[in-house]
């Protein structure tokens, strides 16, 4: 074609939705992914993919030649009911996706909410031994919410044209914030999820190699589910035999150590020297090569290199993020918490951790309201019997013993935080509204980030600084 017939492309900006009211998610992956190789807008791509040409675009170059980036536009909304919080936990161990929980904060749990692991089925005596265990936990529950209630209503007077039922629910959350401390990891629970095709599968895929048959069950029901929305993008998602495996590897000789310190928290691992480091990264983003960028940051006296750092975070407000050149320094802590305070403190997913299989052996922590209203002797009960079943199925399975760890029982976890994300965890977990079982732990982790690099969080934003905080 001459040059003076060629057709110019239409060059106007355009930003439109592609809707899943009128292309399957299928559809709208497929179209993102040609873009690559044709010209064309997308919505003229969209009119010439079909669901079968979706399919058969997916099957060859997803499945067929690794290109997964494809999957990651298409997108899935599940509502997972009544599956166990430690099969959750597995769920929720996927950095890509969003997830929003039953939260056992502002809820009363039903008596009868717990999961009978399958496995359970075949030895008649276990199976009642954890029975008994659990409804015993729950029994525990009611009992400790009424008298907890009972001892607020006698400590915490209604509050000046208060209404009677904002009065009454004031008192209930504060009863059932304390008092889930007893519930143990069989406790059921729903979560929405939101996420894409890979991330899904790949979820999948770690439910399916899990040594427990409910997470199996839910890795194929949601396989299934998910097979309904995308066919062909979750559609070889199994078991995977080397994440079966990689349970076992350092197994062979289990480390114990009691924990007896409420507040347990350690820096195990951080940069001995991080502000040539930080300085470098900070002048990088101006051109040139890092090995330039390094050579001026070395060249800089210690004050200017603190110039530097603090000229990019010196105005930084409450709700903003670090700058990204904070992700190269980096701490390591060893938290001992509670699996109340694990449950949460996993959920910031930038962060790299390691936990270990949960267990009864660092401990547990009574809720100090459970303490103010004369009720350790029911609290304490209740966990002896759980500990007592724990043990009884340790000696089968190790893995369905984590059922009847309670919300109160210490866990440890590895926690690896680069300078931003710390920025981001002190700001929202060291707040006056934090739960305390996760705010204490992590005041002590800032502080021990404080006193190895003061002068790298003068400038972070908090709501409410505590009482050893060194810059005003």
């Amino acid at each position: 074609m001459s040059q003076e017939h060629r057709q110019s492309p239409d060059t106007r900006r355009r930003i439109y939705p592609l809707s899943p009211r009128d292309l399957t998610e299928e559809q709208i992956a497929v179209t993102f992914a040609m873009t690559s190789r044709s010209p064309e807008p997308f919505d003229e791509i969209a009119q010439r993919v079909t669901a079968e040409s979706a399919a058969s675009f997916n099957e060859r170059w997803v499945v067929g030649y690794g290109h997964a980036s494809v999957a990651e536009h298409a997108i899935i909304h599940l509502a997972v009911e009544n599956i166990s919080r430690l099969a959750c936990d597995t769920l929720e161990d996927n950095r890509l996706a969003s997830f929003t929980e039953k939260s056992s904060r502002y809820q009363v749990i039903d008596p009868d909410s717990f999961h009978v692991p399958q496995e359970l089925g075949t030895l008649p005596e276990l199976r009642e031994q954890y029975v008994a265990a659990c409804r015993n936990l729950f029994a525990a529950y009611e009992r400790l919410l009424d008298g907890t209630l009972d001892h607020l209503r006698r400590t915490l007077p209604q509050r000046d044209n208060e209404r009677d039922a904002a009065y009454s629910l004031r008192l209930r959350r504060l009863a059932t914030d304390a008092c889930r401390a007893i519930l143990p990891a069989a406790t059921l629970t729903n979560v929405g999820i939101t996420a894409n095709a890979r991330t899904l599968e790949h979820a999948i895929s770690k439910l399916m190699s899990s040594p427990l048959e409910e997470e199996q069950a839910i890795g194929m029901e949601i396989r299934e589910q998910g097979r309904s929305i995308t066919p062909t993008l979750v559609k070889y998602a199994d078991h995977n035999p080397y994440l079966a495996e990689l349970r076992s590897v350092g197994s062979t000789e289990p480390l114990e150590e009691p924990s007896s310190n409420r507040i347990n928290v350690s820096l195990v691992d951080y940069d001995a020297d991080p502000f040539e480091k930080l300085a470098a990264a900070l002048l990088y983003r101006n051109g040139g090569s890092y090995a330039a960028a390094q050579a001026k940051s070395s060249s800089l006296s210690r004050h200017d290199q603190l110039a530097l750092i603090h000229a990019a975070v010196q105005s930084i407000g409450p709700h903003d993020s670090a700058p990204r050149e904070f992700e190269l320094v980096g701490y390591t802590f060893e938290f001992t918490v509670d699996y109340g305070a694990l449950r949460e403190f996993r959920r910031h997913r930038m962060q790299t951790y390691l936990s270990q299989p949960l267990t009864v052996s660092n401990g547990c922590d009574i809720p100090d309201l459970v303490c103010e209203a004369s009720l350790e002797g029911v609290f304490g009960g209740a966990i002896q019997g759980a500990e007592s079943a724990f043990h009884s199925l340790s000696d089968h399975s190790p893995a369905v013993a984590q059922y009847l760890v309670t919300h109160a029982h210490r866990q440890r976890v590895l926690s690896r935080l680069s300078l931003r994300e710390c920025y981001h965890l002190f700001k929202l977990r060291a707040s006056l509204q934090a739960h305390e079982s996760i705010r204490l732990p992590v005041i002590e982790a800032m502080r021990l980030a404080v006193d190895a690099h003061p002068e790298l969080f003068r400038y972070l934003p908090l709501r409410s600084a505590p009482d050893w905080w060194p810059f005003t």
